[in-house]
């Protein structure tokens, strides 16, 4: 059979990586270390809102993103959150696991023959910490530390195409805003993993598909041929 592509990008937290419950247990486990009560799903809805604001400024690494944004979203929920709890919640990360249908996915992928790589707003030693989580290779690395910025900026998929070089390649996230809208503008075919069931924006870009999850990402490229 002919495969479309021959590369396979990932988006890591959000698409392969339970982004929200990762930030959850992340904050559960930072109130129980400061003894202090915590509403998580406001934690969470302030993280979401904060963490674009905290990722648009000047590049730091993400370890700082991460615990800046977790302090400022405690702030908003009256918890004023110290530099060593606020250091302690960045580093749960590597704890944060795969959907139940990530490496199902990845392994079908890999043995059908396809490279597989992540493309992540993340510090290099915090994914190859997660990576370990994956039961497929990981080929392909690009990393914000590695380019210096963080999607939506272009600079993640400017670096995996100078790697990739003349290969086929297809990426998938979950982020319609850090990963369609970036990769739309460099006319690269991208495929939206909606695990939240999001309407697309009124003012696009739309993706080349749209799927619940990656088993359904899985059946969609197969059926590709």
């Amino acid at each position: 059979m002919t495969r479309e592509y021959d590369v396979i990008t990932f988006d890591c937290y959000g698409t392969l990586i339970d982004w929200d419950g990762g930030i959850r247990s992340g904050f559960a486990a930072s109130a129980r270390r400061a003894g202090v009560e915590i509403d998580l799903d406001a934690a969470l809805a302030a993280y979401h809102t904060i963490e674009p604001q905290v990722e648009a400024g000047e590049y730091r690494p993400y370890r700082q993103v991460l615990a800046e944004t977790a302090q400022r979203a405690a702030a908003m929920l009256g918890w004023p959150m110290d530099d060593d709890t606020a250091q302690f919640f960045a580093a749960t990360l590597p704890q944060w696991t795969p959907f139940d249908d990530t490496n199902p996915a990845l392994e079908r992928l890999h043995a059908a023959g396809y490279r597989l790589g992540i493309l992540s707003n993340v510090d290099d030693d915090l994914l190859a910490a997660t990576i370990r989580h994956f039961t497929a290779p990981i080929d392909l690395i690009v990393t914000a530390q590695q380019v210096g910025s963080y999607k939506p900026d272009t600079g993640h998929f400017i670096a995996a195409r100078e790697r990739i070089g003349g290969l086929r390649w297809l990426h998938v996230a979950q982020s319609h805003f850090h990963d369609v809208v970036p990769a739309a503008r460099l006319g690269l075919p991208v495929v939206w993993v909606n695990r939240k069931r999001e309407p697309l924006p009124p003012d696009g870009p739309a993706p080349l598909a749209e799927v619940p999850d990656l088993r359904a990402f899985v059946e969609w490229i197969e059926g590709r041929g």
